[in-house]
């Protein structure tokens, strides 16, 4: 029996992160942005049974470990400069350093404007910015969608996830990663209806995915977009530290 926390399992060249998880009855091996190899399993679930499926699912892992690496080595460096663009629900603003604001980050007519006295500080005034305006608006974004899908009443919180856009957590609270706000609508929409479906479902089975069809019947299109946006949207660096897929 697998007790938290777990030993990594090194296996063919990759090392495996167990993640004992209560009430899980089946075993979920993801691929993180940041390219770490996550194994989700139930604590009842031995090392030889894990050791069997990950075998099996070599070539596929070697395949996306590469993917990951080739996005992080792609993604923008963005820098805190006159005329940097960063996104904001899919729209790239420019940034302007201003003397004077009432706050040290602000959207104000089409420009994103930072204070200079914080510009030694401005990806955390950035990120302090992103959150803010994600507690504003995504849990009224969210009320239809879980109206839709008939969840129960859940907590929403913003938070740095490390290269998650959401998870849900076994108390049923959704957490979204700030950096969702830099997605377009649509593709907010998706991470929303994907962690809701997880307070149905918390697998990716063939079940979960008919419960994210219900409300977003193109679904596999925008995941696919998602994927393509992943790679493009600022993170800090080094990225969070705190750990959807």
């Amino acid at each position: 029996m697998l007790n938290s926390p777990a030993e990594p399992l090194h296996l063919g060249g990759l090392v495996i992160e167990i993640h004992p998880v209560p009430g899980r009855k089946n075993i979920r091996i993801t691929v993180e942005r940041d390219a770490r190899i996550v194994a989700a399993v139930p604590p009842a679930a031995d090392y030889s049974t894990l050791e069997n499926l990950i075998r099996t699912r070599l070539p596929w892992l070697y395949s996306k470990v590469r993917s990951r690496e080739t996005d992080a080595e792609q993604r923008p460096r963005r820098r805190f400069v006159d005329g940097e663009g960063f996104y904001y629900l899919g729209r790239s603003y420019r940034l302007r350093t201003v003397d004077e604001a009432s706050r040290p980050v602000s959207l104000v007519d089409g420009r994103f404007r930072l204070r200079r006295d914080v510009k030694d500080s401005a990806g955390d005034a950035l990120v302090s910015w992103y959150v803010e305006r994600g507690r504003q608006w995504l849990p009224r974004r969210a009320v239809p969608w879980a109206v839709c899908l008939e969840a129960p009443p859940a907590d929403l919180l913003v938070r740095p996830l490390g290269y998650r856009w959401g998870s849900c957590s076994t108390g049923g609270a959704l957490n979204i990663h700030w950096a969702v706000m830099q997605l377009p609508i649509a593709l907010v929409d998706y991470v929303l209806v994907h962690e809701l479906a997880h307070m149905h479902v918390p697998n990716h089975s063939p079940e979960f995915w008919r419960v994210v069809a219900r409300a977003l019947p193109a679904y596999e299109s925008l995941r696919e977009r998602l994927e393509e946006w992943g790679a493009g949207v600022w993170l800090p660096t080094p990225p969070d530290n705190d750990q959807a897929h």
